[in-house]
């Protein structure tokens, strides 16, 4: 019944896995000669994996009104003030990241054990002990064991990555105490690679320049992801069958 079970297991894997397959080898043909297409501008909030942002806020507070007065305190111009500031509108974000790191690991174990055992005295079998093993058998010296062990393990990770990009974002969200959320969203087809980058995060309208332009560092949970699809991107990828043979091999 065990047996069964298991070979149920792997005919659903290998179905999934083939429909997945198959659905993907569909899309590939579909694209022969065009290569993929772009997305159509929706509503960020309609996209099935939206999730409006939910975290504790403090009281908000009350904006000073100054009577008679022409002058909005944190206002860049006289009579209007353009930065981003409600739902849907446009501000630009720059995002210049330098990470890099170096860490070196190095690990030396030595280790050796001895020991003897013998027998001098057991209820008098010791007289007959050569007969049972050998006739060189010495009772004062019957059991030695002697092991040396040594591991040698050194690592070394050397990581440098630099992105420079510029991106408009839409302001989709205004939380309890006046931050902004925002969610910028690009895609460029360039000979049949179809590239794409999204951010998304928290700021605060103050971090706004007069530019309208806010930098990634005074951006609170950040999220960028930058990458491509199409023919390039299939061909620098191993076939599904090498990525699955190098999860489930043990060596």
């Amino acid at each position: 019944m065990f047996k069964f079970r298991n070979i149920l297991r792997i005919s659903a894997i290998i179905l999934l896995m083939s429909s997945l397959s198959a659905c993907n080898l569909f899309t590939r043909l579909s694209q022969v000669g065009d290569g993929p297409k772009t997305t159509e501008i929706v509503n960020p909030t309609k996209r099935p994996d939206y999730r409006p942002i939910s975290m504790p806020m403090p009281a908000p507070e009350v904006a000073t009104v100054n009577p008679n007065s022409l002058w909005r305190s944190g206002a860049r111009a006289f009579f209007k003030d353009n930065r981003a500031n409600s739902v849907g509108d446009i501000l630009t974000v720059s995002i210049a990241i330098s990470d890099k790191a170096t860490i070196n690991n190095k690990t030396e174990r030595t280790r050796d054990d001895g020991e003897d055992s013998n027998i001098t005295n057991l209820f008098g079998f010791e007289a007959g002990l050569s007969k049972v093993v050998s006739s060189n058998v010495l009772n004062t010296s019957t059991v030695s064991l002697d092991t040396d062990h040594t591991t040698t393990g050194e690592g070394k990770i050397a990581r440098d990555e630099t992105i420079t990009l510029t991106v408009a974002a839409v302001i989709t969200q205004i939380l309890p105490n006046g931050n902004l959320v925002i969610n910028g969203r690009q895609e460029t087809l360039v000979n049949y690679e179809l590239r794409e980058l999204n951010i998304t995060g928290i700021i605060r309208r103050e971090d706004i320049s007069s530019s309208n332009t806010i930098d990634h560092t005074k951006i609170a949970e950040m999220r960028v992801t930058y990458g491509g699809r199409g023919n390039v991107s299939e061909l620098q990828q191993p076939r599904w069958g090498m990525q699955i043979l190098d999860i489930v091999s043990p060596f």
